[in-house]
């Protein structure tokens, strides 16, 4: 499927941040890398950037990424995000990815398995109905009611997620979420069939000293992993 019209992009003075994006940056990991995709001339890459993030800006408009050369912090890439091969390394991994305004569906699982873990995305962009208050219009560029929050799950746990009409900055139809890549062990589902077998393998070899000794160096009490705060007020 296709992505947002370039004509979404954005070109001359420079616009606010997101106010989705500025209400859950804070859940970025503290000089993290961040990956701002479809960046246009960089509004988000430069509001992580004053965060003190490293952020990596990708678009396929020079003339936009020319914009923030020399900006502290970022570093940018041109590059065709539709029809040319994913341009990171396979292994890059970021504590945020943040996409507003851009839909190229065959991205999705893409931008997910970017995320490092305890990694957060943020990410906003147009949903059906917007077709009757403006650009875009076209049904490809438009999420289906629920669409983002399925694409999130189960690989993500969604702090927040909206799907409805904003009257400003102008009157669309949006869809946004932030999600987080939780650490491996803290959620459900997180190890693998062939983890789990091999698990249960290794608990039928233990003898019935060893689970004792464990016991007595545990204090006969159940450990827990910790909870993950994930701050609502930012």
């Amino acid at each position: 499927m296709s992505a947002t019209p370039p004509a979404a992009a954005t070109h001359g003075a420079l616009a606010d941040p997101s106010r989705w994006v500025r209400r859950w940056a804070h859940l970025v990991a503290p000089g993290g890398d961040v990956l701002d995709v479809a960046s246009g001339s960089g509004r988000h890459a430069r509001f992580f950037a004053q965060r003190g993030h490293r952020v990596t800006a990708l678009d396929r408009d020079a003339a936009a990424l020319a914009t923030m050369q020399g900006v502290a912090g970022i570093e940018t890439l041109e590059c065709d995000l539709e029809g040319a091969p994913w341009p990171l390394a396979a292994a890059r991994r970021y504590a945020g990815v943040v996409v507003t305004n851009y839909l190229h569906r065959p991205l999705m699982a893409q931008l997910i398995d970017a995320l490092a873990p305890g990694g957060v995305l943020i990410y906003e962009t147009f949903a059906q109905g917007n077709e009757t208050v403006g650009k875009p219009s076209n049904p490809a560029f438009l999420l289906a009611p629920g669409e983002l929050l399925a694409v999130c799950t189960p690989a993500l746990r969604v702090i927040a997620y909206q799907d409805g009409f904003l009257a400003e900055p102008r009157e669309a139809f949006i869809q946004r979420i932030c999600a987080v890549r939780e650490v491996r062990g803290l959620q459900g589902g997180a190890t693998d069939e062939a983890e789990n077998s091999a698990k249960a393998g290794e608990r039928a070899d233990e003898s019935a000293e060893e689970k004792a000794a464990e016991k007595r160096r545990n204090g006969g009490a159940t450990q827990v992993l910790p909870v993950p705060r994930y701050d609502l007020a930012g």
